[in-house]
């Protein structure tokens, strides 16, 4: 997505710290899933948008977040995991030294990437958390976690357009996204106007 790139290289200063939102994550126990990785995916995206509610949906998504967090690498397995512990434990520098390691290890492993993008994201580094959600939408475009990540930084920059385009983009593969179709119906109000 190249209209981030540009605000990747912007001096510009982070706003005031307050609490952050976090990007959509994927719940605590996954499913198992097969090994047709690209096909499962575009089975599971159809799925996605037909889902009739939103337990149905949930459950989709606890789908595809398993397959993105798949990796042959056992190594890179354990480095997720424990990146994974590190974050929750509130250890940004040991979480973000395991996703540098991991990112150079397999940097085909597009959940590493979105991973250290929503770590970047919560330290107010936003250049280097735009420079990982590029990385995540060029190998997988349709990574609703990273666009609506990218949509709140937008928002947080003041780029309430931007932050627009990509929470629809996100609600357009997941509309079922929890807080991001308030999010969008209040931008929308803002860059679009009100309806009459």
């Amino acid at each position: 997505m190249t209209p981030a790139v540009g605000f990747a290289d912007d001096p510009q200063p982070p706003p005031p710290k307050r609490e952050k939102k976090l990007p959509p994550e994927p719940p605590t126990k996954l499913p198992k899933v097969g090994a047709d990785r690209s096909r499962g995916l575009d089975f599971l995206f159809g799925a996605l948008k037909a889902a009739p509610d939103e337990a149905s949906a949930k459950h989709v998504e606890a789908r595809i977040w398993a397959l993105w967090l798949q990796t042959p690498s056992d190594t890179a397995a354990l480095l997720m995991m424990r990146a994974k512990a590190a974050m929750d434990a509130q250890q940004i520098d040991v979480a973000q030294k395991l996703l540098d390691a991991l990112v150079k290890l397999r940097p085909d492993y597009i959940e590493a990437w979105n991973r250290r993008a929503t770590l970047y994201y919560l330290r107010n580094d936003y250049a280097h958390s735009l420079q990982d959600i590029q990385q995540v939408l060029v190998r997988e475009p349709r990574h609703f976690g990273a666009l609506a990540g990218l949509g709140m930084i937008m928002q947080d920059l003041g780029d309430e357009k931007r932050a627009l385009d990509a929470f629809r983009k996100a609600l357009a593969i997941n509309p079922h996204l929890e807080k991001v179709p308030e999010l969008v119906k209040s931008l929308s109000e803002k860059v679009e106007g009100r309806d009459i």
